[in-house]
């Protein structure tokens, strides 16, 4: 079994094929073994494996039916059956068929194997073991976990009643589940005592006791959830994704439900909680055809930890209330962020060389002579209540004009807005998903990438975020832009141990310099004015009595289907997309709660469902922290400058990027990264921006594969067993 755990080590989930948690020999009470024992093999303590007497009688009477309808098993021979099916055959159904198939050679196999390991092995070590490895219904395997989910109790706590009712059903765990069939469990449970009286292994007395006893199930009984859907409303989705990132890493879903690993994650429970009740609190979980999610990402030049993902629904499997399994935090969502998507534009532009207190035009109207809308040209206008007028491009990314960013996209170029975004984190979003959100096959055949989509048909409409959008990625791109420029994949882990303790390496993507530190500071100073006055996010700042230092930006899809809010502080970064969800998307109106208004309506904008819902979880999320101030501004990107740019080669192949540098002027040193990019691809470079001529640009190349998880030793032996000690 493999626990998933918080930040702080308590388990939020479990994976596994059986719920198994093996006992030793001094962990199983009395009672239990002498259940056993009398139900299933009488002389166990006489015999060395096999009893002769009694496998001679199966085989006369077997001879005399034509087929192998008795065994006479020992229960030394049923821990090799057992051991067989439900651990060696690793899920098979044909190997499981192979371990019971009623055939002398199977028989013959299971006596010679029992003959050894009664040679290697002491009795209570061999009871020990069957005990451990039978299934006893309800995903219980072995007798701690039967004796947890069935009674709440430890396998040395078992009374006689309860020992009895165990060692009764392993003849037949789905007939015999006292859940399901309590009388027939009862009947049998009764047989067990008379048997264990009847051999002189309990007096009279606590077997009249026992009779007595009532079933005294567990209400109700005590399973350990298996999945994702175990881990709750609230944590479930943080689960989904923490296997997603691992089965990419390299994990199979095999190891990760077998391999016995300890996943302690980087979910801050106080931060997901606030989050899950704002996200609640804005838009309640049973609203129809309307979702509200949000993420939240730790900053950091080393790792950006995943502190919360949550949505209004539930993670679970009936819609009816308010329940989905998709991963909707951390999945790319179906619409756009709206507006946000300006920051990308902005960086750009800062990358060519202007400052965040240039000014740039604003009309009312903007007819581009570089985008067309099919034959048409493209033109554009502003949102309601968007005043026209020149002004800084930090006053542009408050207010939001439409038309000076269309018009700033074509000067910075198309191109490299896209990449630009991919670079501050936009990375499954705009190179693994294509045009639907959908993640692409692996040969392409649901393709183009939206990236390459968005390039080949010219969208002049990217600036203005219409396409599908991951929030997890959202609140990366901010977490990248306030450390400095450092990109690091949006972790879940902090650290995975397997079944010994041992430390287990996970391949991830390595941080890199994604952009300038002075244009990522330039960028988070010119964000900041969000919610100030004349600001996007003004009014839901000052209801929440907002008074941190903030970079922000909101966003609104033209239809009204979807609006977004990204903004962060030194300490974190969190993004909130609000959008429909239902089978007929339709705009969104920003009643109390939120309501759905057709196809074509809506006033819902991102400074209003999902500011509110930012401010409202970011205030708690804050609490009792210090007040940290964003990063002053260098004179290059204030006011702008014509430094030489070190050219972007990231995605070039390794002899174009070098053979492009150096003819720049530059020095170039590689290095190699296990990366999913194709063998030979840049998948990153240091530095980005300004840089003199002879300097040294570090490439990293891609060897083009993940390695695979090392696999997890066994178990050492318990101090004093014998040599060779191991399962058959």
């Amino acid at each position: 079994m493999t626990t998933v755990t918080d930040r702080e080590g308590s388990p939020i989930a479990y994976l596994y094929e059986q719920d198994r948690t093996p006992a030793a020999p001094d962990q199983i009470s009395d009672a239990m073994k002498a259940a056993i024992v009398a139900i299933e093999d009488r002389r166990f303590f006489d015999h060395h494996g096999v009893d002769w007497a009694g496998t001679m009688r199966a085989l006369a009477t077997n001879q005399m039916a034509g087929e192998i309808s008795q065994g006479g098993s020992t229960l030394t021979q049923q821990y090799v059956k057992n051991y067989l099916v439900h651990v060696t055959s690793g899920g098979d159904p044909v190997k499981q068929a192979q371990a019971i198939e009623q055939t002398h050679a199977r028989k013959l196999r299971e006596i010679r194997i029992a003959l050894q390991i009664e040679k290697q092995l002491a009795k209570p070590e061999i009871m020990a073991r069957y005990l451990n490895v039978v299934p006893y219904g309800n995903q219980a395997y072995g007798i701690a976990a039967a004796a947890r989910t069935y009674f709440g109790t430890t396998p040395d706590q078992l009374t006689i009643a309860q020992s009895a009712l165990l060692a009764g059903m392993v003849n037949s765990p789905s007939a015999l589940d006292p859940k399901e069939n309590p009388q027939e469990a009862l009947e049998r449970r009764d047989l067990v005592i008379q048997a264990m009286l009847d051999q002189h292994r309990i007096t009279p007395e606590a077997a009249e006791d026992a009779r007595n006893a009532p079933l005294g199930l567990a209400e109700p009984l005590n399973k350990i959830p298996n999945g994702c859907v175990g881990a709750g409303p609230t944590d479930g989705f943080f689960c989904r994704y923490v296997i997603d990132y691992l089965e990419a890493a390299g994990f199979s879903e095999e190891q990760l439900k077998t391999g016995g690993y300890t996943i302690r994650t980087t979910l801050d429970p106080e931060a997901t909680q606030a989050a899950k009740q704002a996200a609640e609190r804005h838009v309640p979980k049973k609203t129809e055809g309307i979702a509200n999610v949000m993420s939240v990402v730790e900053p950091g030049d080393e790792k950006h930890r995943v502190r919360a993902l949550v949505a209004n629904r539930d993670f679970g499997l009936n819609p009816e209330e308010g329940q989905t399994a998709y991963p909707l935090p951390s999945g790319v969502a179906k619409f756009g962020a709206g507006s946000i998507y300006k920051v990308f534009t902005a960086a750009a532009a800062l990358e060519e060389g202007m400052g965040i207190y240039d000014t740039i035009p604003s009309p009312p109207s903007y007819t581009s002579s570089v985008y067309k809308n099919g034959v048409a040209p493209y033109t554009v206008g502003n949102a309601e209540g968007v005043a026209p007028g020149p002004r800084t491009l930090q006053q542009a990314l408050a207010t939001s004009p439409n038309t000076a960013f269309v018009a700033l996209q074509e000067k910075a170029g198309l191109a490299d807005t896209v990449d630009m975004a991919v670079r501050l984190g936009m990375r499954q979003t705009l190179l693994g998903s294509n045009a639907s959100g959908e993640a692409l096959s692996p040969g392409g055949s649901n393709g183009p990438s939206q990236a390459q989509l968005v390039k080949d048909r010219n969208i002049g409409a990217f600036t203005l975020g219409y396409a599908p959008t991951s929030p997890l990625e959202l609140s990366n791109v901010m977490a990248t832009l306030l450390s400095g420029g450092v990109w690091c994949p949006p972790t879940p882990i902090e650290q995975i141990t397997d079944r010994n303790g041992n430390p287990v390496s996970i391949t991830e993507e390595p941080c890199e310099q994604a952009v300038d530190e002075g244009l990522a500071d330039a960028m988070a100073v010119g964000m900041s004015q969000d919610d100030d006055p004349g600001g996007t996010a003004h009014q839901a700042a000052s209801g929440a009595g907002w008074s941190r230092p903030l970079a922000a930006k909101t966003g609104t899809t033209e239809a009204h289907q979807s609006a977004g809010f990204l903004g962060g502080t030194p300490q974190f970064a969190a993004s909130v997309l609000t959008f429909s969800d239902g089978p007929r998307p339709q705009g969104i109106c920003d009643t109390t709660p939120p309501s759905l208004c057709g196809a074509n309506g809506g006033n819902i904008y991102g400074g209003k469902v999902p500011a509110r819902t930012f401010f409202d979880a970011m205030k708690a999320i804050h609490e009792g922290l210090p007040v940290e101030q964003l990063p002053d501004v260098s004179q290059r990107y204030a006011s702008g400058g014509n430094e030489k740019q070190v050219p972007n080669v990231v995605g070039m192949e390794r002899g174009e990027a070098v053979e492009r540098l150096r003819q720049d002027g530059y020095q170039v040193e590689e290095r190699s990264v296990n990366s999913q990019r194709s063998q030979g691809t840049v998948t990153s470079q240091t530095p980005r921006g300004a840089l003199p001529h002879g300097g040294l640009v570090t490439i990293s190349v891609s060897t083009g594969y993940v390695p695979n998880p090392a696999p997890v030793e066994p178990p050492p032996p318990p101090p004093g067993r014998p040599p060779g000690d191991g399962p058959p």
